[in-house]
């Protein structure tokens, strides 16, 4: 306790520059790692919840991979509608099977009859 007292009253007496230096070297330690654990938790903050942080890149893997799927899905539909024009074009029957189904087109002779279409009724809720 003498010894900090005889301390304390020689930085004093010292010269103001030593005392300066004396003062910025003890406390230069503790600021500079407040600085650096402040500064390293808003980088961390940063890296996940930024504008292009880890939050968001989450959510762009998963869009692309539902785009991704869905690029795959039209390339399937694709393929299919490509081979059923083909089939077309190359097989009569297909062309009058379409025309038959989708326009209601007949031979000569054919009579069509079209029956109404019976909607569906949902049950009553009455017994409730």
């Amino acid at each position: 306790m003498a010894g900090e007292h005889a301390q304390s009253v020689t930085n004093a007496t010292a010269p103001l520059p030593k005392r300066v230096l004396e003062w910025t070297l003890r406390v230069w330690r503790p600021a500079a790692t407040v600085v650096f654990v402040a500064f390293a938790l808003l980088l961390t903050w940063h890296v996940v919840n930024g504008k292009n942080g880890l939050t968001v890149w989450h959510k762009k893997r998963a869009e692309d991979r539902q785009l991704r799927q869905e690029i795959n899905d039209l390339q399937q539909e694709n393929a299919r509608l490509r081979e059923h024009i083909e089939h077309l074009k190359s097989d009569p029957d297909a062309i009058e099977h379409e025309a038959r189904e989708k326009l209601h087109y007949t031979k000569p002779g054919e009579v069509i009859y079209a029956l109404p279409v019976v909607p569906q009724t949902q049950p009553s809720n009455a017994g409730k």
